[in-house]
């Protein structure tokens, strides 16, 4: 009997000794996990027979909510701490909370019953019944410490009276172990709240200092990524005219190299609403693989860029740019982290909002600028005539097809031997069209070193190549909203055709030295004295180029074929020299103009003007002294000189003949000759002209 109670004495002794050890090793522990191992260890210790294992309430600061803290017997693990809330109101648990006492639970199952969302983790486990001891200190209550047992007689009295003891010390243990993790967490809600005010600091100090949007978006970039710890950062620009999201930086320091930089081809209708309600989103890569074309997300992939946050940049006036965050960690972006990005978000678009507006102040003044001295340059180099000067039915037949092509805005080409009066047609064009208002400009191909061509066409930027010391606009950044003259296109390169291509069909292009798309509404009208057939043949022009071209081809026939238009012609020529070099000019020898008419004009009516205008300086009084001897000293073939009377006679007849006799009237003979009807059978009497000559 003794021996027994010395045994008994013993346990008991041996239980206090452990409880003095527990109090000892969490007098001074702030880790609440580590405390709730150690007071399993204990237990495991002082009730080793019938002992299934513990668990931990902790109350919730919403009323009647408690989190539970699983602890199990001989478990390698710390605490394992489930995230579900459990509702109190009715049970066992929050009786012993609510009054402050022990309490027994006999039939376990039907307490468990009303905790389903303990169904999964408590699945077979061997539990009768437990014993709820509240945890609590004078100044507040902390929750309940449950101990599970496998059968209704597994603890004596002494063991519930330990029980007790243990939740008495665990109380005064938990107390100070949660003050000092509140402490901790306050400490470092401090040290987060100081980063978040000193990201939003250096990004309005960014606004404020970054004048280049280039070099702000990197600088915000450096930024955000050192408080996130993210691996890229993105910017696209809205294009609502295009509804392409285009991006301005890709900020990837540690990137592989998978790309350099992506657009978002096409915004869809839910992206776009989630820009107008500024909405942000996390997403993962299977997000991303659902909604982008695989020459997105590959890369992406390729980049193992596995977590994604997007944020909205919307101004006052709507959306216009989106921010992306993107990192190689699992779940790497919280609620929290799209608070304070949402609020970067707001400095930046105000910035962004600005730089956009003053960008498009100082295009609209530089675009204007760039077309006053281009205009300025047009009036200082002429055009070369001032109209289109004829009344031949060659003639008649092109200008006929000028207003009927003029107002549809389809591309026009040109084609006719060097001289003929090909720009003349294209300012026709132009000034019958509806953006006769906007600017006409040309560009002779070539006159353009094929190296430069491109620069002349597209523009560049500042450093581009060597010598560009400043950005310059292109020709068709010139004729954005006009008409652009591509005088002699068969000259340009052919590895600069496919580029010229993608600007006429999809309206858009980049400078040379720049990523940035830009788009233009440019109507294309081109000119050549080439055979542009001949040079598909021979791999020297693109044969889908030549067909975007040759929507609607014109003809402008060589002076040779419209020799009745050559003495209007002279007399214009005669006139405008005459008062430029104030000469008075006003009488052309007969045996002048047979000549003049007689000569086959290789260079056309270029070289029939610059004749004149020698002829005119060459001429010392008011009779034009031209010198015939030249179109007799050349290898060009002259055709049987004719008379004026023989040639006038010929224009009438063929103007007859193409109208099918007809003499007034729409398209008859003397529409066609632009004359009065009286005046033309006045002539036809003179010149003898009968039925049978037509």
């Amino acid at each position: 009997m003794a021996n027994h109670r010395l045994t008994s004495k013993g346990r008991v002794d041996a239980r206090y000794r452990a409880l003095l050890e527990f109090s000892s090793a969490t007098a001074s522990e702030p880790n609440l996990k580590a405390v709730l191992h150690k007071t399993s260890a204990l237990l495991s210790r002082i009730i080793p027979s019938g002992f299934w294992g513990t668990a931990l309430l902790l109350l919730e600061e919403e009323r009647g909510l408690a989190r539970l803290h699983a602890l199990e017997r001989g478990s390698e693990h710390l605490a394992i701490h489930l995230a579900t809330k459990l509702s109190l109101k009715g049970t066992a648990l929050g009786l012993a909370i609510d009054e402050q006492r022990p309490v027994l639970v006999e039939d376990g199952q039907a307490e468990l019953k009303k905790f389903p969302e303990l169904a999964t983790y408590l699945k077979g486990k061997p539990i009768c019944g437990f014993h709820v001891f509240p945890v609590s200190t004078s100044s507040r209550r902390l929750g309940a410490l449950v101990v599970a047992m496998p059968k209704s007689d597994a603890f004596s009295e002494d063991d519930v009276e330990l029980m007790g003891w243990v939740a008495s010390q665990l109380s005064l243990v938990l107390d100070r172990t949660l003050a000092f993790e509140s402490a901790g967490e306050y400490q470092r809600e401090l040290v987060r709240e100081r980063d978040r005010l000193k990201l939003l600091i250096e990004i309005n100090n960014h606004v404020i200092s970054r004048l280049e949007m280039d070099e702000f978006f990197r600088a915000a970039s450096a930024s955000i990524r050192r408080f996130f710890g993210n691996d890229v950062t993105g910017f696209w620009l809205l294009d609502e005219q295009s509804k392409r999201l285009n991006c301005a930086v890709l900020d990837f320091p540690s990137s592989r190299n998978a790309f350099a930089r992506f657009d978002i081809p096409e915004v869809t209708d839910q992206m776009m609403e989630q820009l107008r309600a500024r909405t942000p989103v996390i997403e993962t890569l299977a997000d991303v693989e659902r909604q982008f074309p695989l020459a997105i997300s590959a890369p992406l992939r390729a980049e193992s860029i596995i977590s994604f946050t997007h944020v909205p940049l919307v101004a006052p006036r709507g959306p216009i740019a989106g921010m992306s965050l993107g990192s190689r960690r699992p779940n790497a972006f919280s609620q929290g982290d799209l608070d304070l990005l949402t609020q970067v978000a707001s400095q930046i678009a105000l910035a962004l909002d600005n730089a956009l507006a003053y960008e498009r102040l100082n295009a609209s003044r530089n675009h204007l600028e760039d077309q006053r001295v281009y205009l300025e340059s047009e009036i200082v180099s002429e055009h070369g005539f001032e109209d289109i000067i004829g009344k031949s039915a060659a003639l008649r037949n092109v200008l006929d097809q000028i207003p009927i092509v003029a107002p549809t805005d389809s591309t026009v080409i040109i084609h006719g031997e060097t001289g003929t009066g090909k720009e003349l047609i294209a300012r026709a064009i132009h000034r019958l069209s509806s953006r006769a208002s906007n600017t006409f400009v040309r560009l002779n191909c070539a006159a353009i070193p094929s190296g430069l061509l491109e620069s002349e066409l597209f523009g560049h930027e500042k450093g581009a190549f060597t010598g560009a010391l400043t950005q310059k606009r292109g020709r068709f950044e010139l004729a954005d909203q006009g008409s652009l003259f591509l005088d002699e296109v068969g000259d340009i390169s052919i590895d600069l055709q496919p580029k010229l291509l993608r600007a006429i069909q999809e309206r858009e292009f980049e400078r040379l030295g720049s990523t940035r798309t830009i788009h233009v509404n440019v109507r294309l009208i081109a000119a050549t004295h080439k055979d542009l057939r001949k040079m598909i043949r021979e791999g020297a022009f693109r044969e889908d180029l030549f067909y975007r071209l040759n929507v609607f081809p014109i003809e402008v026939p060589p002076l040779r074929d419209r020799r009745e238009d050559i003495p209007i012609l002279v007399q214009h020529f005669v006139a405008r020299l005459g008062r430029r070099m104030r000469k008075s000019i006003t009488s052309i020898p007969r045996e002048t103009m047979d000549a003049l008419m007689a000569w086959d004009w290789p260079g056309n009516v270029r070289e029939l003007e610059n004749f004149i205008e020698r002829a005119v300086i060459l001429s010392p009084g008011n009779r034009l002294s031209a010198p015939l001897a030249e179109l007799t000293s050349s290898n060009v073939r002259v055709t049987p000189v004719l008379s004026f009377h023989d040639s006038e006679r010929h224009a009438i007849i063929t103007a007859l003949t193409a109208s099918k006799g007809k003499i007034a009237g729409k398209d008859g003979a003397a529409e066609r000759l632009r004359l009065e009807r009286t005046t033309l059978l006045s002539k036809m009497r003179r010149l003898g002209i009968t039925k049978a000559d037509y």
